[in-house]
């Protein structure tokens, strides 16, 4: 039996699609973000990163650096197995106190990312209620999606942000059914936003659980960067809060808060926990420090929101597709995705600039975009270079300018 043929067949079928992933080799540079150094097939060139979830540059802040060196030069490296065998060691209880406080809740639970958290949290939440109905997003993470699914529990989904469909949801299951209502605070791909305070009207109407990803969010949003939730003051109406620590806050990980009740639940009985060694020492630190950080300084926020405001203006003048949103998301439509894939190409090689392509199973065939996320840290001549670059990749390719390809949002 050759088994390789399977796998050979599985890769082609990609290649075919057009859906088959290149990752570019960057080293990023401490003290120099955006910069960064790709080691292309040529040899190491210097380029400028426009599609890092790094969004306020906390992964280079001295704060973040020195906790995390700091820590493991004093506890070491590695945390020494699951927390039940190994113990939870001291900088991780720390952190999670931290976002607890952050959220406004009794308790937090570390996982070791965000899609562990997600994939995790909702399919022991709602294993542990009886003939419990999941509502989700239809836009929802793949990381929601797999934890609704390995919940096993009947499910249904509501149109993207619809809240009438939501209500003749909640309304059919009937007062007397467990629900539990799943969504994000914020939208990655098109940097929309759920209406929060609408969706826990309904939930508090219609006796429904609510569990919001903030992963987008956390650090970004709220006067303390707890989010969508916070910004939007509906924090405490929440049942569940899910975030991570590897976006805004630079580091790595995944958590939810909520009471303590359904935290010690999920963390006496969600396999996702229980059997996987706990996130090091260095990095808990590390968050603890970015988080803290952004808790009192809103200059990374106010910056980073003027920047985005920036590129979409510069973009928009320039004629180039831009999917409009209220958020820091910039997406730029496509609709092709070997074009798609192209352009990111030619802005790495002849430009010096690294947007990956957004493709399908990410977004929907015939929605491929780039998707690009400044930071605090793009300065006026950075934004200019980019318009200027998509410009002439946008020409090159014959891909339309903005009159033909805002329908297609």
């Amino acid at each position: 039996m050759d088994y390789s043929k399977f796998f050979r067949a599985a890769l082609n079928r990609l290649h075919d699609e057009r859906r088959y992933r290149v990752f570019a080799d960057l080293e990023r540079i401490a003290g120099r973000f955006p910069h960064a150094v790709w080691h292309s097939p040529k040899g190491p060139r210097n380029v400028v990163i426009w599609c890092s979830n790094d969004y306020l540059g906390m992964g280079q802040h001295p704060k973040v650096v020195g906790a995390m060196v700091e820590t493991a030069t004093r506890v070491g490296t590695g945390a020494g197995g699951t927390r039940n065998i190994a113990g939870t060691h001291h900088p991780l209880v720390q952190l999670e106190q931290e976002l607890a406080d952050l959220h406004g809740k009794q308790a937090s639970l570390l996982f070791t990312s965000g899609y562990v958290s997600n994939q995790t949290g909702i399919s022991t939440i709602a294993k542990l209620i009886p003939d419990c109905l999941i509502l989700s997003d239809a836009l929802n993470h793949n990381s929601m999606i797999e934890g609704v699914r390995q919940a096993g529990c009947e499910r249904q989904i509501f149109r993207h942000n619809d809240m009438a469909h939501l209500e003749e949801l909640l309304i059919a299951a009937g007062p007397d059914r467990p629900k539990l209502i799943a969504c994000e605070s914020l939208y990655s791909m098109d940097g929309d936003v759920a209406p929060l305070a609408k969706i826990c009207d309904l939930a508090e109407k219609y006796g429904a659980m609510t569990y919001v990803d903030e992963v987008h969010a956390v650090g970004m949003y709220g006067p303390r960067g707890g989010g969508i939730a916070e910004r939007d003051g509906v924090m405490h109406r929440i049942d569940v809060l899910e975030g991570t620590l590897a976006k805004a806050f630079g580091c790595l990980g995944g958590y939810i808060a909520g009471s303590a009740e359904i935290i010690d639940s999920v963390r006496s009985y969600a396999p996702g926990f229980i059997f996987t060694t706990a996130l090091p020492p260095a990095i808990c630190s590390a968050a603890t420090a970015a988080i803290r950080h952004l808790k009192a300084s809103n200059w990374e926020r106010e910056r980073h929101q003027d920047r985005a405001a920036r590129v979409k203006a510069i973009l928009n003048a320039a004629g180039l597709p831009v999917m409009s949103n209220e958020t820091h998301i910039v997406p730029l439509f496509v609709g092709d995705p070997e074009k798609c894939k192209q352009a990111s190409d030619m802005l790495l090689e002849e430009h010096g600039i690294y947007i990956q392509p957004i493709n399908y199973p990410t977004v929907a065939k015939g929605t491929e975009r780039l998707r690009i996320t400044p930071s605090p840290y793009h300065d006026d001549g950075l934004v200019d270079r980019l318009a200027e670059a998509l410009l002439q990749v946008w020409d090159r390719l014959g891909l339309p300018l903005k009159q033909q390809s805002l329908a297609a949002e």
